[in-house]
Formats: structure tokens, sequence, C-alpha cells
């Protein structure tokens, strides 16, 4: 028999009545594990049930970039259940510090949709708004899934729906995600920390951070190393071993297995099938950005060109040109007048002006 009596709950078994208190906020807290006398009749405190933690919804998506996945690999049901991950478990908002939407907000869209970036089940009770890529989202889970990205060594924000590589803009996120003047202070220095990482790599020898100067050329020199070995000492940027080869290059040393993920994407992607474009064949579902480098995959839908959501420039997905070279000799929905490009072998390396 179950009853309730203000803020304790009692159980009866047989002749012995067990009692324990609840605690408005949170029914299990370390206190609760000390084991206490009650007053009903002398037996020891017995604790309510634990709550164990919700598993983590299983939505692995592939980041073209840095070929990882998010939260991790096909899921496989653990033994113990596991906290989530650290980034989401350090920075996740409660209850009374979620954020929401103002419904009278005109420059919002709002939908009445699932939160697709609650990946761990929070249950976000703001409005549902759309992003640029037109993924709905609150503000607390967009937060908490950008604070992941920075946890991650990221410097930019992506899209963490399968399929969907649109990187959306500082000001965008800022916008949605409600940031507050803290929280901006925290996501730019983390971006400029993570933006330096991404062009220094430790080298092999030594473990010394190590600068590349030369963006076209993969063979980065250690003067650490080298002053240790009384030697010259070069290694690979890409496989993070002692060079080997001829230089410059800016594909691979001669060492075995060294290889740029992103030009692999590149080689074996599958050919994409446009919708709207009529006469197109055996164009390559992911491009290269000509101007930046960034991956880009078209949805087969629409016309042939794309902008690209880092740089900002527009081109035509089947012949690699600019739109306003393009669109001179044929139609946004016609085939290229030089036909399809082939297949992209190298990166575009990005010159800022």
């Amino acid at each position: 028999m179950w009853s309730n009596r203000g803020s304790a709950d009692e159980r009866r078994v047989g002749s012995r009545t067990w009692r324990w208190s609840t605690v408005s906020e949170s029914p299990w807290t370390p206190a609760s594990d000390e084991m206490r006398l009650n007053s009903l009749d002398g037996l020891p405190y017995i604790p309510p049930p634990r709550q164990l933690p919700r598993l983590p919804r299983t939505r692995p998506r592939t980041l073209l970039r840095s070929q990882t996945t998010w939260p991790h690999d096909p899921f496989v049901l653990p033994s113990v259940i596991l906290p989530p991950p650290p980034a989401l478990r350090s920075f996740s908002l409660t209850s009374s510090q979620e954020k929401l939407y103002d419904s009278h907000d005109p420059t919002l869209r709002f939908v009445d949709r699932e939160d697709e970036l609650d990946f761990l089940y929070e249950g976000f009770t703001s409005r549902r708004a759309l992003m640029s890529c037109g993924h709905a989202v609150t503000p607390t889970s967009l937060t908490n899934w950008c604070l992941k990205l920075l946890d991650d060594g990221e410097s930019r924000f992506v899209c963490g729906q399968t399929g969907c590589n649109v990187e959306w803009s500082y000001e965008e996120v800022c916008k949605m995600a409600l940031l507050t003047p803290e929280e901006k202070k925290h996501f730019e220095k983390a971006m400029s920390s993570n933006a330096a990482r991404a062009n220094t790599r430790p080298c092999p020898g030594c473990e010394s951070p190590v600068v590349r100067t030369d963006l076209f050329n993969l063979r980065v020199h250690c003067s650490v190393c080298s002053v240790n070995r009384s030697g010259s000492y070069d290694f690979c940027w890409q496989c993070l071993r002692e060079w080997k080869g001829p230089d410059p290059r800016s594909d691979r040393c001669d060492n075995d297995g060294c290889c740029n993920q992103s030009v692999k994407t590149l080689l074996t992607c599958p050919y994409a099938e446009f919708q709207s474009v009529e006469g197109v064949s055996r164009c390559p579902s992911i491009r290269a950005c000509p101007t930046c480098g960034i991956l880009l995959q078209h949805d087969n839908t629409e016309c042939k060109n794309v902008v690209c959501p880092r740089c900002k420039v527009e081109f035509c997905f089947v012949c690699l040109k600019l739109t306003d070279n393009c669109v001179i000799t044929s139609d946004e929905f016609e085939p290229c007048y030089r036909r399809v490009a082939p297949r992209q072998t190298s990166i575009p390396v990005w010159w800022k002006s």
C-alpha cells in the first residue's frame, strides 16, 4: 500500500512500515545514501529507487571535413549505463536555465516539429525554430550542440543532422541560440583557440608544436629536432611521419598509407542523380568548393548551382565554374557548355583577402 503524507512516502509490507523523505528538486541526492533511522518503528531508512539517466539518441552523421562521427559509431547497448558525452554533460543547461524563444519575434520561423538537435531527449519546452539549413532547434539544444563542436576542437559550426553539411555563421548561432554575453565570450575564445591549433601539429620526433607556413607543401621542418639530431629533420604534415620522397608535394609523401581523407572522399563518392537538371550524368555527389576547399554535397534538388556556406561564393556543381561564368553559356537547369568537370584530385587552398 502506498500513501503520501506531505513530503514523505511510505510503504507497508506486512506489519512493518518503510518510510523515506522525498526531495522536491531531485529524487536522488548524495545525502539520501546515508542510512538513517525513521521515527515509525526504528527500522533503517531505505532510499528511493535510483533514477537511471536516459540513453542518448543515436544519430551518427559523417562530418565530411574531418571524417568523424557523433555521438558514436553504430550503437551497441552497454552492460553499464554510460553518462552523456563530456561536453554535453559539462555545458548542458538545467531546466531552470532553459532559454526560450520570443513567440512574437517576426524574424524567427516557428514550426510544430521535434527538436532535431535534442540528442539526449532532454525535452526542452521552447518553441522550435528553423535554422538556415531547414532543421528545427531550440536555443538550448543549439547551444549544447555548438559547445560539443567547440569541445571537439572545431572552430566552425555545422548542422548535426545526418546528411546535412550546412555550416552556420557565428552571427546565426548567436541569434538562434540566444547566447548571453558570457557565452559569446566563451565561444569566441574557443573558436580562436581551435582555429590556431588547426594550423599547428605536434612534431612526431619531439612532440613540440610546429606551424605550417607553406599551404601547398606537406613537408614541414622542425627546428628543435634538427638541433637535437645535428641534422635537418622534416616530417609529413598529413601522416605525421618523417618525410620521404621529393618535395614540394601537396597530395602525399612516399610513406605507405599516407593519403588525404578528403581527397579519398572526392574520388570514391557516388554519382549525383539530379531531379531538375536534365542531361547531366556521372557528376560526383560531393565536391570541394573551388574557392575555399570545404566539401559540399548536392541534395539533387533544384538547380545545379550551390552557395558555399563557408566562403559564400556561388558556383556550378557540375562544371565547378563560378555561377556568373557558367550562366553565360548555359541555363541553370541545363547541361554545362564544358560538360561535367572530372573528379577533383586535390583540395583548393583558400586565400583570404
